[in-house]
């Protein structure tokens, strides 16, 4: 499917798997909005892509705050007019404790970040979806394999991501009349900043520490465009993009 004129969201846009997305999004001729809470980090993205003014922007927000999500969107509709692709990357862990030991705080830092960003951008994204001409886009949740399969002692992180997929699953019911498709991409160890403590070893089911494999985050990037790019009448409900030879599948 054609991706020119199309406008694309990534949250979490500043490093990792948005990062990567954004860049891979602009290459195959996406217009493209990147969020984040840094704004010099966003810029550098951009700088990087080589593409102008006229196809992306970068906004700085915290999805967990409603007045900034709906600023964010505003200012998506004001540059591009319309939204057909959003990206929910944005999100957070919290410290590997005995959850009796999870301070509240980072509890509600990490629901904050992961479910209630999601449920806030998938909600003004809705709003602009429906009203839109032509009418309808894709949302696409980052779920993690952790929507799936806990990794000991991540009791915030493991339950947003369950929740996610929740909202997955009901948006995808309800968003059919308005021809909004919703999907989930369950990434397991991309290669980001964020996993380079499994190249030293990180904590088993059974209590050992093991290294894991990792992949290339371009994978990943690649397997977002992927699925951004299907025509309206598809969709891939759910993905699983995973090193192959990382610790999940048969829990070992």
């Amino acid at each position: 499917m054609d991706a020119k004129g199309k406008v694309a969201l990534v949250t979490g846009a500043s490093a990792g798997i948005g990062k990567a997305s954004a860049l891979a999004l602009l290459r195959e001729g996406y217009r493209v909005v990147l969020t984040a809470r840094r704004r010099e980090l966003l810029d550098q993205a951009i700088s990087e892509s080589g593409v102008g003014a006229d196809r992306a922007l970068a906004v700085t927000s915290d999805v967990g705050d409603p007045k900034s999500v709906a600023a964010l969107f505003a200012a998506v509709k004001e540059k591009f007019g319309r939204l057909d692709v959003l990206f929910n990357n944005a999100g957070m862990g919290a410290p590997a404790v005995p959850m009796e030991d999870l301070p509240f705080e980072k509890w509600q830092a990490v629901v904050s970040a992961n479910l209630t960003g999601t449920f806030l951008c998938c909600q003004e994204a809705v709003r602009i979806m429906k009203a839109q001409d032509p009418k309808g886009g894709r949302i696409i949740n980052n779920g993690s394999i952790s929507a799936h399969a806990p990794r000991p002692m991540s009791i915030a992180y493991t339950a947003t991501k369950h929740a996610v997929t929740g909202i997955t699953k009901t948006l995808s019911l309800d968003g059919r009349k308005h021809d909004i498709a919703c999907c989930q991409i369950d990434i397991g160890n991309a290669a980001t900043e964020m996993t380079e403590r499994m190249a030293k070893g990180v904590m088993q089911a059974d209590g050992e520490m093991a290294i894991e494999p990792r992949m290339d985050v371009k994978h990943v990037a690649s397997a977002v465009v992927y699925m951004a790019s299907l025509p309206l009448d598809a969709n891939v409900q759910f993905m699983t993009i995973m090193a192959t030879k990382m610790p999940f599948v048969g829990r070992g």
